[in-house]
């Protein structure tokens, strides 16, 4: 597994940070977090200016 940082792009928020195997499954798990089903259940205005998944590094 690897580390995530999701955030979002407009204004650089950090949403969610945790491990996942990609940056799909760092999406769908921080959706599943919020009571989600998946990143494509995420409300229009989160997903406004994108939201940018980055491994990262400690």
């Amino acid at each position: 597994m690897k580390l995530f940082q999701i955030r979002q792009g407009a204004t650089g928020t950090i949403l969610w940070t945790g491990s996942a195997a990609d940056p799909i499954a760092a999406l769908d798990a921080m959706a599943h977090e919020a009571g989600y089903y998946d990143h494509a259940d995420i409300p229009d205005h989160l997903r406004a200016g994108g939201l940018h998944a980055e491994e990262i590094r400690v």
